[in-house]
């Protein structure tokens, strides 16, 4: 009799040096804390700092501390599984910070290389042939069936445009 036992892969994070783990969780929690305390405060600007300028950066400096001391003490050695469900989520990131900025066109792009550096088994002439169908179903549905309004490309400045390429694209 023969019993066969299937192991399911599991993604084990395990706590390499707990001072770290726990100081980077510390960090984190007085950042977060100083974050949210802050936010309601002017920020000013560099020059004329308002109220809330120092406790804003000192919240951001906290927050990366945090995140740095963390995984210091965490043992990655199987972070490797780990990998595309990041870039997935930086993908979707990626697209929700430079729509505005950048357009729907390179947003779209953006999204779409991410996303396939996500799979090992993405081959180029599948993500070429995927962006082609996205960038047409975003920018006709989007664009031009809904009427939102995205910009599609974004808006160079004008010194650049005398510059070789730049210089060829008509105005």
């Amino acid at each position: 009799m023969t019993t066969t036992t299937t192991r399911r892969e599991e993604t084990k994070i395990l706590i390499r040096d707990p001072k770290d783990f726990y100081a980077g969780l510390l960090f984190l929690f007085f950042g977060g804390v100083a974050a949210w305390v802050a936010r309601d405060y002017p920020m000013g600007s560099a020059l004329r700092m308002g109220p809330g300028y120092f406790p804003t950066v000192l919240s951001a400096i906290l927050l990366a501390l945090g995140i740095v001391t963390l995984l210091h003490g965490l043992d990655l050695r199987e972070a490797r599984r780990l990998r595309p469900l990041v870039l997935i989520l930086a993908a979707v990131g990626i697209f929700a910070v430079s729509i505005e900025p950048a357009g729907i066109i390179v947003a779209t792009v953006l999204t779409v290389v991410i996303g396939a550096a996500a799979s090992s088994e993405s081959r180029p002439l599948e993500v070429i042939a995927l962006l082609a169908v996205l960038l047409a179903l975003a920018v006709g549905v989007f664009t031009y069936a809904l009427g939102l309004p995205f910009k599609l490309m974004p808006t160079l400045p004008p010194a650049l445009l005398s510059v070789w390429p730049f210089s060829l694209i008509p105005v």
